[in-house]
């Protein structure tokens, strides 16, 4: 080995050793809701599951999200008993303004 070393020397040409070489890639993504946060304050299920009322009358078809102005979203049938009763978002009791509704 000492004697190819001293050969790559003499004639001035280095070869550059790889490290290592990439044979296959895999990706792999993740998702997410672009909200605040994925549970809903007020019933405390998870958002995309049906909320307590929908799961009892077994409509979960029905069950939409809002979101509110201030960027937090809760069911919808639970965010219309809530602001019923108070006209504030639950988390950050800031006047509560809609701002879009999903299923």
């Amino acid at each position: 080995m000492a004697d190819i070393m001293k050969e790559e020397m003499k004639s001035g040409e280095k070869e550059e050793k790889k490290f290592f070489e990439l044979k296959k890639f895999t990706g792999m993504a993740t998702w997410s809701w672009d909200i605040a946060t994925d549970i809903c304050a007020i019933c405390r299920n998870y958002i995309p599951d049906p909320c307590i009322e929908c799961q009892a009358s077994s409509d979960s078809e029905e069950c939409t999200v809002a979101w509110g102005t201030c960027n937090h979203s809760y069911h919808f049938h639970c965010i219309s008993r809530w602001i019923a009763k108070h006209p504030v978002c639950p988390l950050d009791h800031s006047e509560w303004n809609f701002e879009k509704y999903e299923k």
